[in-house]
């Protein structure tokens, strides 16, 4: 196991490089950034010549990959009112740590500004997984017990349902019930903006009152995808051999389906799993801006817009070492639930 782990490091060395030089090249085709940088004063043309001249943007693409790779001396940019002060620098490069400075955020490393968010996105998108996770295996596991039942038949028409419906109606939906109507019966509503009110601060309760809606529209498109995945492997586990054995032995019927049963049809839903732990460091963009979340999503959204190339790669760049270090963890996880799965 442990080859085969550093196997799959070293491969992924390459493969990040790949990734890496795909997605600076994409970045340099989403806009000029140089067009918003003075905020809401339009860039001078001097100031134009000189930054571009200053950033590196007047050189080929592959040297400015190279500069952002290795390093080079920078130009640290900061914004007033008065216009943009630049102050000379030296960038380190991503390979010793380096996602260098934003173009768009006062010259903030960008590294200070993804951590201002991530706890933010991390705090709301494992609250949604772990629910979705938990709800999911009950409502999966019920449903194999008792197939064809009026439950199964009834979840089986919700969870269809929820996973057609867009994400911005169905989260446009319970904002008007649980926030509108609720105000207007006098019933005890909840906020649709922001993580607390600043009246009050940012309180546990606060921000727990204020996650309930951006949660429930997370999750109810998952929750409906992941239980029909565990309802298909229960289902495919339960007409096994090795199941039927285990009855015929007279072992527990909990002892059946918990240890035998769900461990062996927990394989598909940990490939599902896998997949989609890495895109929570990414956030919820549609979830973020409609309940203006301030998580990793909308500052995506907002540099991108402003194609501000350092901090949009840091994401991605976060978003895709993460794609590949759980998807090491789900092969590990493979040889712990199923003991014929070897990696040597």
């Amino acid at each position: 196991m442990t080859r085969y782990i550093a196997r799959r490091l070293l491969q992924a060395i390459p493969l990040l490089f790949i990734i890496s030089f795909a997605l600076f090249f994409m970045m340099q085709k989403m806009g000029d950034p140089l067009a918003t940088m003075g905020g809401r004063t339009m860039t001078r043309s001097a100031d134009r010549e000189r930054l571009t001249r200053q950033l590196g943007l007047d050189k080929p693409i592959v040297v400015q990959y190279l500069y952002w790779l290795i390093g080079n001396d920078w130009t640290m940019i900061d914004m007033d009112g008065d216009g943009i002060a630049e102050t000379p620098g030296t960038r380190k490069g991503v390979l010793r740590g380096d996602f260098g400075t934003s173009l768009v955020s006062r010259g903030r490393p960008v590294l200070d500004v993804i951590w201002d968010r991530l706890p933010n996105t991390l705090l709301l998108m494992l609250t949604a997984e772990v629910i979705i996770i938990l709800g999911a295996l009950l409502i999966g596991v019920y449903s194999a017990l008792r197939q064809y039942s009026f439950v199964d038949n009834t979840v089986t028409s919700v969870t269809f349902v929820l996973y057609s419906m867009p994400v911005f109606f169905f989260a446009l939906v319970v904002m008007y019930i649980f926030a509108v109507n609720f105000k207007r019966w006098g019933l005890p509503y909840l906020p649709t903006v922001g993580m607390f009110d600043p009246m009050v601060g940012k309180t546990p309760f606060e921000v727990a009152k204020h996650m309930v809606l951006p949660v429930m529209t997370l999750s109810f498109g998952y929750f409906a995808a992941y239980s029909r995945y565990i309802r298909s492997a229960m289902l495919e586990v339960l007409s096994k051999d090795f199941i039927r054995t285990a009855k015929s032995k007279g072992l527990p019927r909990h002892q059946v389906v918990y240890i035998h049963a769900l461990k062996n049809a927990s394989l598909p839903i940990v490939t599902v799993i896998g997949l989609d732990l890495p895109f929570l460091l990414g956030g919820a963009i549609v979830t973020e801006r409609i309940f203006a979340w301030p998580g990793m999503g909308r500052l995506f959204l907002d540099h991108v817009s402003r194609a501000d190339t350092p901090v949009v790669m840091g994401i991605l760049m976060l978003i895709a070492t993460a794609v590949i270090v759980f998807q090491i963890i789900t092969d590990i996880v493979y040889a712990w639930l199923d003991p014929r799965i070897r990696y040597d």
